[in-house]
């Protein structure tokens, strides 16, 4: 992951009333993602963007 890019991911998850990575993920259906933080993930190594 590029400098910006985590630069970026740490201020999404610092800032308060941020999205929710999920709602935005092409994991978001059914039961294609189990992890515990689903659905208010502001944080996913498995994040892919639809």
């Amino acid at each position: 992951m590029s400098f910006l890019k985590r630069i970026w991911a740490f201020l999404r998850s610092v800032i308060p009333g941020g999205r929710p990575l999920c709602d935005t993920c092409k994991y978001d259906y059914g039961n294609a993602c189990r992890r515990p933080e689903r659905p208010n993930a502001t944080r996913c190594p498995d994040y892919r963007q639809r």
